[in-house]
């Protein structure tokens, strides 16, 4: 099966009274159409701007890379999102072929618009329903989602909602226009278990019945365990591990993932200490040097971590990692 979206060389520098600083760097990968793939890492490792990348989103003051490129390919076009420089052109992406689910719902519907106005709004934008299809078919997609009694939540305000029905009207909207990318950008950190399982499941059957692709960021590796099919791990700007999510969950090859997954509960031995990873992230305006992760590594090479990046080895077929010590203990076997 083909790409839906190639995303090659992705850099992305913000100008900062401090100065340039790099936000994304060098970030590389591909997503096909029915494909879940898993973005992750700790706040700040750079998920949420590499995604508003994908649609051009980010702020004025993002600076691209010159070798950056973004290929999404249609049915019968590829569009390189890097050529779009307005707004009328960017229409076929933002909320037309790319749709993405905001983090925080109540941040991202306007408190003094209906859910309705909202929905209708970008129907009527991006398709050439009547306004009264576009109510109908809003409506049937509140109700798809899971939101009973869809007619009389479509002429409420965001205020009157759950968190748990906010986060759905966002999935419902973000569906309408029928994209063939989904970016869900941690839609369930703000939800109880119970509700972030529900839309978990919905996110499943969502595939399954649009065919489409999502990329779901989150900082969580349990959810990414029931949701997606391939996983990449993001640190500090940088791809730092990617693979199935079998491999990488059950065979981590990277210090950093090793130490996501020691940092979870073991539900085997509830009376175990949880793990930390020793530090913190350090700031944009401070990468270190070689690998970005070497601040914090425990067993990272003197002379050589420090000063090179490492290019991704691969482990497997389905596996690859940007680490100098799996690479120097793979070349002694």
């Amino acid at each position: 099966m083909s790409s839906l979206i190639d995303v090659k060389n992705l850099t992305l520098q913000f100008d900062t009274d401090e100065g340039r600083i790099t936000a994304v760097d060098d970030v590389s990968f591909s997503l096909k159409a029915g494909q879940v793939m898993g973005l992750v890492g700790e706040s700040g490792s750079g998920k949420s701007v590499t995604a508003k990348a994908l649609m051009k989103l980010n702020p004025s003051n993002a600076v691209y890379g010159e070798k950056t490129s973004i290929s999404l390919h249609l049915e019968n076009e590829r569009i390189e999102i890097m050529d779009l420089k307005t707004t009328t052109e960017m229409k076929v992406v933002r909320g037309g072929a790319i749709s993405m689910i905001f983090q925080e719902p109540m941040a991202s519907f306007a408190p003094a618009i209906s859910i309705g106005d909202h929905m209708t709004e970008q129907l009527q934008i991006h398709t050439d329903m009547s306004i009264k299809k576009a109510t109908e078919f809003s409506i049937e997609m509140l109700s798809r989602v899971g939101i009973s009694d869809a007619s009389t939540r479509f002429k409420q305000f965001a205020f009157e909602l759950s968190g748990g029905m906010r986060q759905r009207a966002m999935i419902a909207m973000a569906l309408s226009t029928k994209p063939k990318l989904l970016i869900a950008d941690e839609p369930t950190t703000a939800l109880d278990v119970t509700i972030q399982a529900q839309v978990i499941d919905l996110m499943k059957d969502l595939v399954d019945d649009f065919g489409m692709g999502i990329i779901f960021i989150t900082h969580d590796l349990g959810v990414i365990a029931q949701t997606a099919d391939d996983v990449a791990v993001m640190y500090l700007g940088r791809l730092v591990e990617q693979g199935t999510v079998r491999d990488v969950i059950r065979t981590p090859a990277h210090p950093y993932t090793k130490g996501l997954i020691a940092a979870l509960p073991r539900m085997d031995d509830l009376d175990a200490p949880l793990e930390p990873i020793p530090g913190d992230i350090p700031s944009p305006l401070e990468r270190p040097p070689g690998c970005v992760f070497n601040t914090r590594c425990s067993v990272a090479i003197a002379g050589k971590c420090t000063v090179e990046i490492p290019q991704f080895f691969n482990v497997s077929k389905s596996h690859k990692v940007a680490c100098h010590l799996v690479q120097q203990e793979a070349q002694k076997t």
